[in-house]
């Protein structure tokens, strides 16, 4: 009994020797118990199906380029800033009034409503369309900025310029400056109101991508925004220079606020370079819409931008409806696993590597998708993951894009402890074993 007893002991310390002379290099391997799927390296892709999506969903009408007149046109979701639909979207031309978008919001953040504004020879020279200033005429910028939204007018728009900036090209490096905050990469200002112009760098240009997303910044994110949007909603505004000498009234000719239940806001422009253009947005039910054109005809075909304006809103309410992203959007995150190299949890204190599984978490992200389209995942962790490890570190995160364009993405986190396997655990493990208790208190490990 005493030599088949010393025997087992003898067998029990080489098992531990053996299992720990057995240690490899340090890697992660990607395994999910619930699929077939398999990675060679540390980074999945798949696509996840929204669950909530059913076969009865309204198939949608596609939307062909070929069926608007503006030679450029961007449908835009305002909450995310994805293009949901384009023409020549990213080719830049001018954009004529338009501009005044961006002459709007920069005056409101930079200005106070109630500054007088002295009227300069220079504002006194722009062509029409202009209010009809006379140089060293005052008014509040409160009053100009209505008279720069709903008329257009261009000689506002240089008083109001010289105002913040000291001078028309002072506020152009404002206006350029903002651009680039925004993420515009093809976006030129030279004017602030938009006139045809050119200098050493090129012509006062952008895109329609560009202009949606400075509309995005305008109604969405800028501080100023809530008086932005009653500026540009008012349908007409009476006002007297400082001196109470002369009043003026003007009328808001952004037709589209009429056109469409739910019209939010919108500038119009053409210049004979530009063309007609129109930057708009409309809000229907939690979903809003910017629609951004350029070169939408030229006379006598005044209406093109409404037509078009109309046809790209419908297309975004009738096939574009919001869904939720989480973490565990379309996909257990639960069932997947990594490996920990030379690690131990519990048990017996084998080679081969450690299993643990992944936790996430974060705020679920909204956006607006046609029913048939996929979101896309990317698993991507650590390289070389090894013990030791604690619960909650990251290790890794989750992505989710649709047609290539990201969307959001959730870090992973180990959901356990794992110590490193060493000739000390291997002992713990012999010794309670040797006195038939072989449960190792991690955390006396640690």
């Amino acid at each position: 009994m005493v030599q088949i007893f010393v025997k087992r002991c003898a067998g029990i310390i080489l098992a531990a020797i053996l299992a720990l002379s057995f240690s490899g290099a340090a890697s992660a391997v990607v395994t999910a118990e619930t699929s077939s799927r398999a990675a060679s390296d540390s980074a999945a892709a798949s696509t996840v199906t929204d669950p909530t999506t059913t076969d009865s969903a309204v198939t949608d009408s596609e939307m062909r380029p070929s069926e608007l007149y503006a030679r450029y046109a961007v449908l835009m979701d305002a909450a995310t800033g994805r293009v949901l639909f384009s023409k020549s979207g990213d080719t830049e031309a001018s954009m004529a009034s338009t501009t005044k978008i961006m002459t709007c919001i920069l005056a409101l953040e930079n200005g106070n409503l109630s500054d007088e504004v002295s009227v300069s020879g220079n504002a006194v020279s722009q062509p029409e369309v202009k209010l009809g200033m006379t140089e060293g005429q005052h008014f509040l910028l409160k009053d100009l900025l209505y008279s720069l939204m709903l008329e257009s007018h261009n000689d506002t728009a240089v008083a109001i310029a010289e105002q913040i900036s000291g001078s028309v090209d002072g506020f152009a490096d404002l206006m350029n400056s903002k651009a680039e905050e925004l993420g515009c990469t093809s976006t030129y200002f030279i004017t602030p109101n938009g006139l045809d112009a050119r200098d050493e760098n090129g012509i006062h240009h952008t895109t329609a991508k560009d202009l949606a997303r400075i509309m995005k910044y305008c109604i969405t994110e800028s501080p100023a925004k809530e008086q932005f949007l009653e500026i540009t909603r008012a349908d007409s505004y009476s006002f007297s220079d400082c001196n109470g000498d002369r009043t003026y009234t003007c009328t808001n000719h952004n037709a589209f606020l009429k056109m469409m239940d739910g019209a939010l806001t919108g500038k119009t422009g053409f210049t004979a370079d530009a063309g007609y253009c129109y930057v708009g947005a409309l809000k229907n039910d939690d979903r809003t819409f910017i629609v951004a054109l350029l070169a939408c005809g030229w006379p006598n075909n005044k209406g093109y931008k409404w037509s078009d304006t109309r046809k790209l809103m419908t297309y975004g309410i009738e096939n574009y409806s919001y869904r939720e992203i989480d973490p565990f959007f379309g996909q257990d995150i639960s069932a997947l696993t990594v490996d920990i190299e030379n690690g131990y949890t519990e048990g017996f204190p084998q080679s081969s590597p450690v299993k643990i599984g992944l936790t996430s978490n974060g705020e679920p992200v909204r956006v607006l998708l046609k029913h048939d389209e996929e979101i896309e995942s990317e698993l991507d962790l650590m390289d070389d993951i090894s013990a030791p490890l604690q619960e909650g570190q990251q290790i890794g995160e989750i992505t989710y894009s649709v047609n290539g364009s990201r969307i959001v993405s959730y870090p992973l986190y180990a959901d356990n402890t794992v110590v490193e396997r060493t000739f000390k655990i291997c002992l713990y493990y012999i010794r309670d074993l040797f006195f038939m208790n072989a449960d190792i208190k991690i955390n006396q490990l640690k």
